[in-house]
């Protein structure tokens, strides 16, 4: 029997053509191959941030080193200077008339004292150790000064402040190199400007220092 039922007006259910079918797994490889790449770009995005997170707190850190170390080295120079006066007017009780000396200790330590910057400081110190070479160079003069217990004891206080001040000078030099290593580097010098961070400055005393391994001599 026909069962073509188009006379009476009856529509027919359409069947999928070839044509149909392809067209349909075409949308459905192109949405997956969106999906993917969409995928792809979070990813790389989500790595991008992390590393630049990563990069950010790195300097941040490098930069908060350098700033503990200054305060170390800002600390053990404030605690020798407060020894000072003590060590001179111990120093005074058996050799008033050296003035020069105890006048040049003095200028020395407020200039310490007035300095900021690391170079400053650094100048400053290299100064003030030239300055308390000559002071303790008097002992040997005075034998009486020498076998004093309280100059004995200052002595021993400053020759232990001045070697943390040593241990703390190489180790904020140490940080100072980090940060202004990693400063000039890529990727970090895009995050220099957004940060504010610059270079630090070394702490070391100036070409010109007198050399302390060996001080000067004074004559009596």
């Amino acid at each position: 029997m026909n069962n073509d039922y188009t006379h009476l007006g009856i529509p027919q259910s359409p069947t999928s053509s070839p044509a149909h079918r392809s067209g349909g797994t075409n949308s459905a490889g192109c949405l997956t191959t969106i999906v993917t790449v969409a995928v792809v770009l979070l990813v790389l995005a989500a790595i991008v941030a992390f590393a630049a997170i990563w990069v950010r707190n790195g300097l941040v850190e490098k930069s908060e080193a350098v700033s503990a170390q200054w305060s170390e080295i800002d600390n053990q120079l404030l605690r020798r200077a407060d020894l000072i006066p003590n060590l001179v007017a111990t120093v005074k009780g058996y050799a008033q008339h050296e003035e020069d000396i105890f006048k040049a200790v003095a200028d020395a330590r407020s200039a310490l004292l007035a300095a900021s910057s690391a170079p400053d400081k650094a100048a400053a110190d290299s100064a003030l150790d030239a300055s308390l070479s000559r002071l303790l160079a008097i002992a040997e003069s005075y034998p009486e000064l020498k076998a004093n217990e309280n100059f004995a004891r200052l002595q021993d206080e400053l020759a232990g402040t001045e070697n943390r001040i040593a241990v703390a000078r190489t180790r904020y030099n140490e940080a100072a190199q980090a940060l202004n290593a990693a400063l000039r580097k890529f990727p970090e010098s895009l995050f220099v400007p957004g940060l504010g961070l610059e270079k630090a400055d070394y702490f070391q005393p100036p070409a010109d220092a007198p050399d302390l391994q060996h001080p000067p001599t004074v004559a009596f």
